[in-house]
């Protein structure tokens, strides 16, 4: 089928505060925050690390159908070779050899989807509308941007993320443009019973030695005080969350950029209270803090900053699980999204792995041909999954 035939129009826009208002109107997509000319805006003010572009897709009467969220990411690789393992020392090692890394400049990402978040948070189709061509046109669409705008730092990766199975009927139409997929770590999601009305429902679904567990964790984190973080004392405690987020996200295998957390601001500021910001204390000392976001159904647990030299006295990362699913319970969500990394813990509390799909393709064709032997490299970390609840033995299979 002749792409333009049906589709008349690729639009791109630099900044959100750019797309006209008409457009917001006729994708109607802003119940899902992601794609919300609010949330766009905060990520886009607080990261200027990153350059973004959006691209809107119309049909041949001049109607948005479709909306691709972007991001050009400058990844220094050697920010993270000192700190991580020494197989991803020996994964990058063979992508220098194999011409796939660059040896002198950054690595140069365009990225598809939300660079801070696990999800599909990356295209907006309409219903009704044929998806498979809408991705091809917005693929080619990214890459004839690119080309035309990025000359003096040309793209080295193109990157689609991250996809859920039912999706990939129709996100895998990318591997005949060249994209090759792969899974990295799981998200970990727990499905809420609606008939858990408080937490104490919620321990009496666990088996003992979990209940054991959580009443043990609440017991150690009796003496942390939990305190909203709001718009008006935000800026008294950015240094101190900063200082905790950067010790978790030190940890991490790998992150594509690192999240300016003055965003937190932004997001309190237009989302209200679908955004959460509480902090963690032991007397006037800031030991932690949380944050995530109430998406329709759905809660999602964003960044955590943890002091891990009192983590395990006072268990602060254990309570902060718990505090999620209180905060789920409390807004009767149905799905708890929990997010990659420390995955066997998460599981201990109920959450079973969502595996997501990544495309990726190099600009270069025979170096796109050496990516796939890389990406063969890159295996998510196995973990031990635990099964906390005294029924459903197959939640973990039903959540595949």
């Amino acid at each position: 089928m002749d792409l333009n035939h049906k589709f008349s129009q690729i639009s791109v826009f630099n900044k959100v505060s750019e797309i006209p208002t008409i457009i917001w109107k006729e994708l109607d997509c802003s119940a899902n925050l992601y794609f919300s000319s609010k949330y766009l805006e905060a990520i886009e003010k607080h990261n200027s690390h990153f350059s973004f572009f959006y691209i809107v897709l119309k049909n041949k009467d001049e109607k948005a159908i479709a909306f691709a969220n972007i991001q050009i990411i400058n990844f220094h690789l050697e920010t993270i070779e000192k700190d991580t393992s020494n197989l991803f020392k020996k994964i990058t090692s063979i992508g220098r050899r194999l011409t796939i890394i660059p040896k002198e400049k950054p690595l140069t990402i365009i990225n598809c989807g939300n660079s801070f978040v696990s999800g599909e948070h990356g295209v907006f189709i309409k219903k009704g509308e044929n998806k498979r061509l809408i991705l091809r046109k917005i693929s080619k669409g990214i890459l004839h941007h690119t080309e035309k705008n990025n000359q003096e730092n040309p793209i080295d990766i193109f990157m689609m993320k991250d996809f859920m199975a039912e999706s990939l009927p129709i996100t895998n139409e990318l591997i005949s443009l060249g994209y090759y997929s792969f899974n990295i770590e799981p998200n970990m999601i727990l499905k809420m019973n609606p008939m858990w009305k408080n937490f104490e429902d919620y321990l009496a679904v666990l088996k003992t030695k979990f209940r054991v567990k959580a009443k043990k964790a609440m017991k150690l984190s009796n003496d942390l005080v939990t305190k909203e973080i709001s718009v008006l004392n935000f800026d008294e405690h950015l240094i101190k969350m900063t200082e905790l987020y950067k010790k978790v996200a030190s940890k991490a295998d790998f992150n594509l950029g690192e999240f300016k957390l003055q965003t937190y601001k932004s997001f309190k500021t237009k989302l209200g209270d679908s955004y959460i910001l509480k902090s963690y204390w032991i007397g006037d000392k800031m030991v932690g803090f949380m944050s995530g976001m109430i998406n329709r159904n759905h809660l999602d647990a964003h960044f955590v900053g943890i002091d891990y030299e009192l983590n395990k006295q006072y268990a602060i990362y254990q309570r902060m699980l718990y505090d999620y699913i209180k905060i789920a319970i409390n807004n009767k969500i149905e799905i708890l999204n929990f997010g990659r990394t420390a995955s066997e813990i998460k599981s201990s509390v109920g959450a079973v792995p969502q595996h997501l799909t990544v495309y990726i393709r190099h600009k270069k064709s025979i170096r796109n041909k050496f990516l796939k032997l890389f990406l063969l490299k890159i295996q998510p970390t196995d973990f031990k999954q635990k099964f906390p609840f005294k029924t459903d033995k197959k939640i973990h299979e039903d959540n595949r």
